[in-house]
């Protein structure tokens, strides 16, 4: 472990760290000096930081549904207003409003549940090499002369990834990649659905430019998330490698739609995601 990746993961623990300043109202710190849209990721996961605050710990977020309003700045605190909508025998529900420049950016809801012992079954994990088998992000990118902007690689750089090589075939576009904090931080099941919430967002939605052939950052293409939905099936072990299987069933009418699996390394179910995000690609000529 090296001590950049050590920091990486304190900041990151720091970021996704909410500030109670009044009964019900949290400050979310900023993700950056320079100005910038704000990652999409960090916002969902900061308002279930706080959605989560003052609930039962008995009771963990089993599910999550976000709406992007605006674009907010990385450069500028948000501010969470949380609403605590129900507290009934197995379930607790809160509404959180994130705020910049008194303007609502994102309306989230959560739900908590209790533990329950009940019917189960899961997809299993598709076969993919395992992680050690897997190129490094970086490497991946620098072997294809491929570069990330700056900012993006910061935003990485709490985490080791490791893309699987691409799928071909089949009817839908897929992608797959292991990833886990870059070093381990031992907490509790709150701060794991936090930091995987923040994960959640990465590459997931660029899944559906792949049938062009495009990129979130390929040239001429603009895009960001409309909504965002995670459900956890069990707590995520944020130490250990997991491996996010996605596709994109649609895209159409200036959107895209995809869906992620997230496994353990054993192949256990931890969670499932699906986003729409807005996709325009202007013309080159």
């Amino acid at each position: 472990m090296t001590e950049t990746a050590r920091i990486a993961v304190e900041e990151l623990r720091n970021l996704l760290t909410v500030e109670e300043i009044d009964t019900g109202i949290f400050r979310g710190a900023a993700s950056a000096e320079q100005p910038g849209r704000v990652y999409g990721g960090q916002v969902v996961a900061q308002a279930l930081a706080a959605a989560a605050r003052g609930v039962d710990p008995e009771r963990q977020a089993h599910s999550l549904h976000a709406y992007f309003l605006r674009a907010g700045e990385a450069g500028r605190p948000i501010i969470y207003r949380v609403l605590p909508d129900f507290d009934g025998g197995s379930f607790s529900n809160r509404r959180v409003v994130a705020m910049q420049g008194g303007k609502p950016i994102l309306n989230l809801a959560a739900s908590f549940h209790r533990q329950e012992e009940g019917l189960s079954h899961a997809e299993p994990a598709p076969d993919v090499p395992m992680p050690e088998q897997c190129p490094d992000f970086r490497e991946a990118l620098a072997a294809t002369g491929q570069k990330l902007p700056g900012f993006l690689l910061d935003r990485l750089a709490a985490f080791d990834m490791r893309p699987c090589p691409p799928v071909t075939g089949g009817a839908l576009p897929r992608r797959q990649q292991w990833f886990r904090l870059a070093r381990p931080l031992n907490e509790d099941a709150v701060m794991q659905r936090v930091i995987l919430a923040y994960a959640s967002d990465f590459a997931l939605i660029s899944t559906a430019l792949m049938p062009q052939g495009l990129g979130f950052f390929s040239p001429g293409v603009t895009g960001a998330s409309l909504d965002h939905a995670i459900w956890f099936h069990r707590t995520p072990p944020m130490d250990d490698w997991l491996l996010y299987a996605m596709d994109s069933p649609w895209s159409g009418h200036a959107r895209g739609f995809a869906r992620g699996a997230i496994y353990t390394r054993s192949g256990e179910l931890v969670a499932s995601v699906a986003q729409e995000g807005l996709l325009r690609v202007k013309s080159q000529a």
